[in-house]
């Protein structure tokens, strides 16, 4: 169909070639939000490339959030299919590898591109079409590579009334409160618990109900002083001590007086129109590149953009079209099960009200047990990949019968396990079944990730605007520089398109050329194939590498080059899975040997001490470096293939995992819970269990003590008859007894009978309340001591739950082979700073 997205072909089962009915996609559907999962190598990045590819022909503009720059592909369209279009994009080193030359590589590259595109039905017209259908833009926060983007925007009162969206506004503050707490370390913030959250979303609250915007300064400054005396009901100083406050008032300070927050306050506004459409009128694909980011940084930039959208979409009137798409990547981390980072919330309340508007969200992910299904059950579409672990396809569906309600599990399970590279099934609401289909062929050239060097020639390739004398003369200092912390460690471990021209003058710098007796060249030795090249990053300063290295750092010293070294890298994840025990839990192991036994002899226990984040690892080395030259055991394949099963085997001795168990309460839990956590589940099965004993014991007492309280009130009722029949008895015996003795003066006799009959009825109704008191006495005894046995039996249950919650036993669960997965393995050049001081040079290591 015309209007609908072009995705692929159907295929009949999961081994089969494509047929030739294609796979469409209905864009209105997309309102309704779709998901996207699948392993690495599944196949992902490239559907939802031909996801926004197809949007952009259709003329739907689209946010893209992209952590880890694979998305910058999308400004690669080459209509003219021309090798020469290919050539600055294509990686020198994998051409090496390949033994050909980066021209070779692209003839080569531009060649397949052709033939896939012809094989999917698609010429070089579509793709013109596809290059001129949207501005695609790069931007890069916190960074001036790209477009850069000022956040301080998302502190501006929005253009909505306050009174008739107060509720929206309060929203927006939470989110932007908690994102911005987080970017100073406080994570997993309670807005109804924190004084921190509270005082600042009071500060948001008082000047945007008066129309007033706010800056990060005057956020400081009105922290420190605020405009109002009372929180709650308690006196601000009560409440939130100017001492406390001050703290507070320093740390956001640190973030305003750092030199890097800078290009945060400059640049592109976060402007849902603008950054949707061009003045124009043509959709913009906006590319948010965040891999030069922390983890923190990028939590708090995906924050405000998620608000800033939600801001925007109710101030749309409502549709069943769709309008935009949001795009994420990967959101392991933003949308997990339990925990609750800044950037839950908005992506909850977008999933939930965004389909009014006509906002669709995509959501892509490697790491289905990460994320929170319960809060996707307002996605529509399923595009499932290949999935790695039973654990992984349990967990996805899960998340899709909630979603759905009918699932057949079993079908679904098998036809996820047969599922090959670039298969998918779409599983959509709006249809009557789902389907099996393959993507088609990209129309954009998929050169991998991108570095943040590449963006500059990236924008300029694609006409966004950006200034390019500046991104110059930033791309030349940080290659005649050494890097200083972790977020240019990706600039160091980047390489620039071939044919891109820097023409800014590039700062001077001194330097000496190292001689053959150095023991390094420029030229990268070459790996043996199939082993591992990593890159390890300049992440300590050259005065903190001289103090690491126990040197005094002279005031003459004299950076002069920068060298490397090859040092063993293995990296696995062990899995441990036991049902009896409800473990599912992986374990990561790496290990960094720097000069491993020329033979393959490892000691591994000797380097396991130290966490690498191979998150920082690098796929090219830095600018200008040298090479010392490999030897034994890294030139060896044979060899390292045999530490590469030692270190499997070393993870199987070495590696375990306590869990804890309460076999009573049928309480099981692996490493990843705490014992206080542990405890605290153990205690709130027993409380239950002790609760439903107790109210069995309960009501069977109860029954008991209810027809004894029955039986004393009739008794009470009776006591107090008796006692007035006893008090009438008496009255008439006393008064019998006076007329016996008027009798005697009197002419009259009364006869003695009637006298011991009325004394005879008076000792009977004397007898009787005697009967009532024993009766009630007996029966407060039987209460109390009913009482008592209840008392002293509840006890005992509680003492019996109480020591049952502290049988915790541990046992030790080790892996099987099968489940030792290793993730990385062989050689890593560590970096090394040379300085010349004191008359001699010095080597010393830049990564610690």
């Amino acid at each position: 169909m015309k209007n609908h997205f072009y995705l692929g072909r159907h295929l009949d089962n999961p081994q089969a070639e494509p047929s030739d009915k294609p796979l469409t996609y209905d864009p209105a559907d997309l309102t309704t939000h779709a998901i996207v999962t699948g392993m690495t190598g599944s196949g992902k990045t490239g559907l939802c490339v031909t996801l926004l590819e197809e949007a952009a022909l259709q003329n739907i503009p689209a946010l893209i959030i992209d952590p880890k720059g694979d998305l910058t592909n999308l400004l690669l369209h080459f209509p003219d299919l021309a090798p020469q279009d290919f050539q600055p994009w294509i990686d020198p080193e994998t051409a090496r590898r390949a033994g050909v030359s980066v021209e070779q590589s692209a003839v080569e590259t531009a060649r397949i591109w052709k033939e896939g595109l012809a094989k999917w039905g698609m010429d070089s017209a579509r793709v013109r079409a596809l290059k001129n259908a949207a501005q695609f833009s790069i931007f890069t926060p916190g960074s001036d590579a790209g477009i850069p983007v000022s956040v301080l925007s998302s502190l501006a009162v929005p253009d909505l009334d306050w009174r008739e969206n107060r509720e929206l506004l309060r929203e927006k503050i939470a989110s932007t409160v908690t994102a911005l707490l987080g970017l100073i370390g406080n994570e997993d913030v309670d807005p109804l618990q924190s004084r921190e959250h509270i005082l600042l979303s009071h500060i948001f609250e008082n000047a945007w109900s008066k129309g007033k915007s706010l800056d990060l300064t005057e956020l400081i400054l009105q922290t420190q002083t605020p405009p109002f005396d009372k929180l709650g009901v308690l006196p601000l100083d009560a409440f939130f001590p100017a001492k406390d406050r001050t703290a507070l008032v320093m740390r956001l300070n640190a973030i305003l007086a750092s030199p890097s927050f800078e290009t945060w306050r400059e640049g592109q506004a976060l402007d849902i129109p603008d950054l949707l459409y061009t003045p124009d009128g043509r959709p913009r694909h906006s590319v948010f590149y965040l891999a030069h980011l922390s983890e923190t940084e990028r939590m708090f930039f995906t924050t405000l953009l998620l608000t800033s959208v939600e801001t925007w979409m109710r101030t749309q009137g409502g549709t069943n079209s769709l309008r935009a798409i949001v795009y994420m990547d990967e959101i392991f981390g933003y949308l997990p099960p339990q925990k609750n980072p800044p950037s839950k919330q908005p992506l909850l309340r977008l999933l939930k009200q965004a389909r009014a508007f006509g906002v669709g969200l995509m959501l892509a992910t490697q790491n289905p047990v990460d994320v929170d299904y319960k809060g996707l059950s307002n996605a529509g579409t399923w595009f499932i990949g290949k999935l790695q672990t039973e654990r992984d396809k349990e967990r996805l569906l899960e998340g899709l019968d909630s979603a759905t309600g009918h699932l057949n599990r079993q079908a679904y399970n098998k036809l996820i396990s047969s599922l090959g590279k670039r298969a998918f099934i779409l599983h959509n609401v709006h249809d009557k079944q789902p389907s099996l289909f393959r993507t088609r062929w990209a129309m954009n050239y998929l050169a991998g990730p991108m570095t943040r060097t590449q963006i500059p020639a990236l924008n300029d390739l694609a006409g966004a605007s950006w200034d390019l004398a500046e991104a110059d003369v930033m791309a030349a200092d940080l290659s005649t520089t050494a890097p200083q912390t972790e977020s240019t460690s990706d600039t160091l471990s980047s390489y620039q398109p071939v044919s891109v021209k820097r023409t800014s003058p590039r700062r001077p710098q001194r330097r000496r050329v190292m001689t053959a007796s150095d023991g390094a060249t420029q030229a990268r030795p070459a790996i043996p194939t199939g082993i591992g090249e990593y890159f390890l990053p300049f992440n300590l300063s050259l005065m903190e590498a001289f103090e690491l290295a126990r040197r005094p750092l002279g005031a003459d010293a004299e950076q002069i080059g920068m060298r490397y070294r090859p040092t063993l890298l293995a990296a696995a994840t062990v899995r441990f899975l036991d049902r009896k025990y409800g473990v599912d839990s992986e374990v990561k192991r790496a290990v960094l040997v720097p000069n491993p036994d020329p033979r393959g002899v490892v000691r591994w226990d000797d380097y396991a001490g130290k966490d690498i984040d191979l998150k920082m690892l690098g796929k090219v080395p830095a600018p200008q470096s040298r090479f010392v030259a490999l030897g034994a055991p890294f030139d060896q394949k044979t060899v390292l293939n045999a530490i590469q099963r030692d270190f499997k085997d070393w993870l199987y001795r070495a590696v375990s995992l306590k869990a804890r168990a309460n076999v009573t309460l049928k309480i099981y839990a692996g490493p990843d819970v705490s014992k206080s956590e542990f405890m605290r589940l153990c205690a709130d099965a027993a409380r239950e269990k002790r609760d439903i004993e107790i109210d069995k014991l309960s009501d069977r007492y109860e029954r008991k003590l209810d027809t004894l309280e029955n039986r004393l009130k009739r008794e009470e009722r009776e006591l107090k008859q008796d006692e007035e029949e006893l008090a009438d008895r008496k009255m008439e015996e006393m008064g019998t007894h006076a007329e016996n003795v008027l009798s005697l003066f009197s002419r009259r006799r009364r006869r003695m009978t009637t006298s011991l009959t009325k004394r005879r009825l008076t000792q009977q109704a004397k007898a009787d309340v005697e009967e009532s008191l024993d009766a009630i006495d007996d029966l407060e005894e039987q209460i109390e001591k009913l009482e008592a046995e209840l008392k002293q039996k509840l006890d005992e249950i509680n003492d019996r739950w109480g020591e049952i919650v502290n049988e915790i036993s541990e046992v030790t669960l080790t892996p099987t082979k099968t489940n030792i997965f290793v993730d990385e393995f062989g050689v890593a050049w560590m970096p090394y700073y040379l300085v010349e001081t004191g008359g001699e040079t010095v080597e010393v290591p830049a990564f610690g």
